[in-house]
């Protein structure tokens, strides 16, 4: 599993946007500055829906006041539904909705969750990371079924 003080991993990814689906590098996404990565397990399920994204939506301007440069939120869906999902919760540009389709990046990080039994298949465990210039500089994993430690409110505390 990814730690502090490890870089994160090199890889093209895509990402939705309002104009549709585009490939990013995380170099760039994570690249300069500090950057906020929340992710869940999956878009349109209840917590992530109801509490994890909206918290974040609430908190932009609060985490933007404390240096932040980018917050992204990351789910293993395909770009076409997290744009939805952006749409849906009218997100606009606040934060960058990076899709892990195949969980390629999730493995990278060493932070997948095997939901096969209940239908789900390979998906993320709910974290919250901080980067500077690319390198964790916090991380937060909660426990299955948790939902306290990469809540906006616990990863602005700790920023």
């Amino acid at each position: 599993m990814i730690k502090i003080g490890d870089k994160i991993p090199a890889m093209k990814l895509m990402v939705a946007t309002q104009e549709g689906p585009r490939e990013a590098d995380t170099a760039d996404l994570f690249g300069p500055g500090k950057v906020v990565l929340f992710a869940v397990p999956g878009a349109f399920t209840p917590t992530c829906s109801a509490k994890h994204l909206p918290g974040f939506l609430t908190h932009a301007a609060a985490f933007k006041a404390k240096g932040v440069d980018r917050i992204i939120c990351m789910a293993v869906n395909d770009a076409f539904v997290l744009g939805a999902w952006a749409k849906d919760h009218k997100a606009g540009d606040t934060i960058t909705f990076l899709a892990d389709g195949s969980a390629t990046f999730t493995k990278a990080l060493g932070l997948e969750l095997d939901l096969t039994a209940r239908g789900l298949g390979i998906r993320s465990q709910r974290f919250a990371l901080v980067t500077q210039d690319g390198i964790v500089t916090h991380l937060a994993v909660e426990e299955p079924g948790g939902f306290d430690v990469s809540r906006a409110e616990a990863v602005l505390e700790a920023i």
